[in-house]
């Protein structure tokens, strides 16, 4: 790895390009409503059985609304790119925040190129129903990536309104999707056993959390873009409860308004024998073909919308450990017009394509095996990072004199943890469940083992760095600072006149 510093433009990212909404559009669309109320809530019923999944959204977002309380307060002080990371290294210190960076990339990468296995059967199904042609499931993954891998060198801002015009639409439709259902009950009774909260505690309820976990993963990110933002200490705020809420309460919604038409004791079969396809098969009867015609383009494109911007974190995360020479220093390189990550993009580009390319060898379920289980995987390490994070925040402000009050610095980071805390061991004491697989299965440790795995070696590589490397070792977690303490440590010293 070199040593040598970077040309100027490698320092920093695009500044002031994003906006609240602008942001809120970002992180929404890598949640992918329409893809979660008809992919992941569907295949939830279906694969964990349980028809608490509504209620399991509603708490989740309460979570994670706890959860952002300290997470908002730590970036209003600390503006990084590497977020999760950053955090955990100021406030648990620099080998644990790399262990934590090394993880994110894996967790961040599972989210990414799982959602190739979705886009591709669904895109191929959709083209085989509307034009007769088929095309396998591969090349239209691929069709994404090549063009992924275009939107990814451009200018982030031209990335958010793209975002948002499909973000507004897949809204839109759900909303109209809901309505439709719950004034089409099954048995005309409009049901609300799906939302009651002793769902929370019933067998399964680690894989349904997960699950809705899963569902929200990427609203963190709007720490990954604050070095992007217009006013990372307001708008950082402001985007990060907007998103957590609003899809709260479209997942809840929607997934009840699914079990409200279907009626709560026949969702889960529904779910299994229908899949995708459950949510407009129940509206369309009662509306118009080209209502139905256009939820299904706008499930595609949510699809892909989500995959833009986890690739946009991804390609940030590396960036940020470029910059400070975690890793290769060539991954802090951007475009000298559009200030976007350009080798980092590049290299996510690469790393799924060689993913896709072992599951197409392979030749594995997409749906199953690559959407629905790496996917999941994705966001048990999501809820991995943010538990630490939560720990960290405490510890970040415990140490240090701040102006925030003890409910954002120590009273709800602490609870966020706790309760975080929890919903990871419930859920990888129950990951057999969520993976639908046998309790003896190897599977449903080895998801797990392999965060662990991945933790471990970015531990002994801040280790090594600490030993052999001190000066990328003390500018761990400084952003664009690190390039100044970097330039100290190589700095010749003056003999004496």
């Amino acid at each position: 790895m070199s040593s040598s510093p970077p040309d100027v433009v490698n320092a920093v990212l695009a500044r002031g390009k994003l906006g609240t909404f602008t942001l809120v559009f970002f992180v929404m669309a890598a949640a992918a409503p329409l893809t979660v109320v008809a992919g992941g809530a569907t295949t939830g019923f279906a694969v964990t059985g349980v028809t608490g999944i509504p209620v399991a959204y509603l708490a989740v977002a309460a979570v994670l609304g706890l959860f952002s309380v300290g997470f908002v307060a730590m970036s209003r002080r600390i503006v990084n790119a590497g977020a999760f990371y950053t955090y955990v290294a100021h406030g648990l210190g620099k080998p644990l925040g790399v262990a934590i960076a090394f993880l994110a990339l894996a967790a961040y990468n599972a989210m990414q190129v799982g959602l190739y296995g979705g886009f591709g059967p669904i895109l191929e199904s959709d083209l085989a129903a509307r034009t007769g042609i088929n095309v396998p499931w591969w090349l239209c993954a691929y069709a994404a990536l090549a063009v992924i891998a275009v939107l990814g060198v451009l200018r982030i801002d031209l990335n958010g309104k793209i975002l948002a015009a499909m973000l507004v639409g897949e809204i839109a439709i759900a909303l109209v999707y809901d309505a439709v259902m719950v004034t089409h009950p099954a048995g005309n009774t409009v049901s609300f056993d799906t939302l009651a909260p002793d769902h929370l505690l019933a067998a399964g309820i680690g894989a349904a959390l997960v699950t809705a976990i899963t569902g929200f993963v990427g609203f963190e990110a709007t720490t990954v873009l604050a070095e992007e933002v217009k006013d990372p200490r307001r708008t950082v705020a402001r985007a990060t409860y907007i998103a957590v809420t609003v899809t709260g309460v479209l997942y809840g919604l929607s997934a009840w308004a699914m079990s409200v038409a279907t009626g709560p004791d026949r969702i889960v079969n529904a779910a299994g024998e229908q899949g995708t396809d459950l949510m407009f098969n129940l509206v369309s009867p009662y509306v118009a073909s080209e209502i139905v015609s256009i939820g299904r383009i706008l499930f595609i494109t949510s699809l892909f919308a989500a995959l833009l911007s986890f690739h946009h974190t991804v390609a940030r995360y590396l960036f940020a450990l470029g910059r400070e020479r975690v890793l290769p220093s060539a991954l802090a390189r951007t475009g000298r017009r559009t200030l976007a990550p350009v080798v980092g993009s590049l290299t996510q580009t690469a790393i799924a394509a060689v993913v896709l390319a072992g599951y197409v060898w392979s030749g594995a379920d997409p749906i199953v095996n690559l959407f629905f289980w790496i996917t999941v995987t994705g966001g048990l390490g999501v809820l991995v990072l943010m538990t630490i994070t939560s720990v960290a925040v405490v510890a970040f402000f415990a140490r240090r004199r701040h102006d925030e009050n003890v409910w954002r610095a120590a009273i709800a980071p602490a609870m966020a943890a706790l309760v975080l805390g929890a919903i990871l061991f419930v859920t990888v004491q129950q990951f057999d469940t969520l993976l639908g697989v046998a309790p003896t299965s190897p599977l449903r440790w080895l998801f797990p083992a392999g965060y662990a795995a991945v933790a471990v070696l970015g531990l002994a590589w801040a280790l090594y760095l600490r030993r052999s490397r001190p000066d990328v070792y003390d500018a761990i977690g400084l952003g664009v600072e690190a390039e100044s303490l970097q330039h100290r440590h190589a700095a010749p010293a003056r003999l004496p006149a």
